[in-house]
């Protein structure tokens, strides 16, 4: 079983206007709300290529129950703690305005709360795979990842972590299956920029031997590239198609990855299903469906 945990998930308004400016009234012309957080967002992918998992996290408040109701209608799995104080985070996303997003804070996640999360961790068994993804709530420390993956480790769990920074960093000793920074935060980690699929490859290699299986880096319109556990290096260019929306593109590709290794145990597989889940959901109003990912994959072919 495939379990994500999404520490602060939220409600994902999606907004169109028509000549946005700054310090005036602006009103919509097309507008969206959708589940969001990025292990949420994994899981409705791997739901929609047919594989099953359960989402974990917390939530809280009327926009907490609202996602809760929202996931539950998409047929996903969830198992998520609510938290007493505050309420789940509203992501503002200004569709067609530079990618401009405004995020809020989350709920107020206190110690007991986080033991409740250990609590369900602890049943999970081996060979499974526990996705942790996205950014950590103020209220909880930074070493959160860490912390998980050195209380599970030695129980033979697949570990898939998309975090930045030292979140990503402090996991490595730990020898995660799969990491999945994009080339900027790849290049943030060791004070370079990083524009090149062939610039990227060292800065991989690099990550890999810190600990990481597998480092799946997403380069938006340059594509991707994986150095897998066996030390091949795969590449592929962006496919071709039109950005509709690129909210959830490098969850997808999380996904898509371990859609692709779950169906075959292959690194190029997995690797392609990755590429073609990431940009089929670029290319889509919400996240990608199987059709639109077996679209874009026959394409890579």
């Amino acid at each position: 079983m495939i379990y994500t945990v999404t520490f602060n998930p939220s409600l994902d308004y999606i907004v169109s206007m028509q000549d946005f400016a700054m310090g005036m009234t602006n009103r919509t012309v097309g507008e969206q709300i959708f589940p969001g957080g990025k292990g949420i967002n994994v899981s409705i992918v791997l739901r929609n290529l047919g594989i099953e998992s359960t989402a974990l996290g917390f939530v809280a408040g009327f926009t907490g129950a609202q996602i809760v109701k929202d996931t539950a209608a998409m047929g996903l799995c969830t198992d998520f703690i609510p938290v007493e104080n505050g309420f789940s985070r509203i992501n503002v996303k200004l569709k067609d305005f530079d990618g401009t997003e405004i995020n809020g804070m989350g709920p107020d996640i206190k110690q007991a709360y986080v033991e409740q999360l250990y609590a369900k961790l602890d049943r999970l068994q081996a060979k499974d795979v526990l996705v942790l993804a996205g950014s950590i709530p103020k209220c909880l420390p930074d070493s959160i990842y860490s912390d998980i993956l050195e209380h599970l480790a030695g129980r033979k769990i697949s570990f898939v972590v998309d975090a930045t920074g030292q979140l990503l960093v402090n996991v490595l000793q730990y020898s995660p299956f799969l990491v999945k920074p994009n080339n900027h935060e790849l290049g943030e980690i060791f004070g370079v920029e990083l524009h090149t699929r062939q610039e990227v490859i060292p800065y991989a290699e690099k990550l890999q031997k810190m600990g990481a299986q597998n480092v799946l880096v997403s380069m938006a319109g340059q594509g991707a590239v994986l150095v897998d556990a066996d030390k091949e290096v795969h590449e592929l260019p962006a496919p071709q198609g039109v950005l509709v929306n690129a909210v959830g593109a490098g969850d997808s590709m999380v996904a898509g990855f371990l859609a692709g290794w779950t169906q075959k145990q292959d690194y190029d597989h997995a690797f392609r299903m990755g590429v073609a889940a990431g940009s089929a959901s670029a290319f889509s109003e919400f996240l990608a469906l199987g059709k639109e990912v077996e679209t874009v994959y026959k394409s890579l072919e």
